[in-house]
């Protein structure tokens, strides 16, 4: 999935999800085009980044947004009760 279409689908600033990258919480295939890159994002990157996003719009800082998300990705279950 290209960065235009995680934005898209997820409603995410795309200086978050660069920041998201660049602190390794996600690890997008970077494809060489011309001078530029193009980000490719795996189904479990989108997750993660889903999950991610989730947290932070309910007000929980980046290091503790990724670590419910991981906690959720691998238990299946939310980290706070919806």
């Amino acid at each position: 999935m290209k960065t235009s279409e995680l934005i898209h689908k997820l409603d995410i600033p795309r200086h978050k999800l660069y920041y998201l990258e660049q602190k390794g919480y996600v690890h997008p295939k970077r494809i060489p085009m011309g001078d530029l890159e193009a980000r490719e994002f795996s189904k479990q990157d989108f997750e993660r980044v889903k999950l991610i996003w989730k947290y932070l719009q309910r007000g929980f800082r980046h290091k503790s947004a990724y670590q419910m998300a991981s906690e959720e990705l691998k238990t299946g279950k939310p980290a706070l009760r919806e």
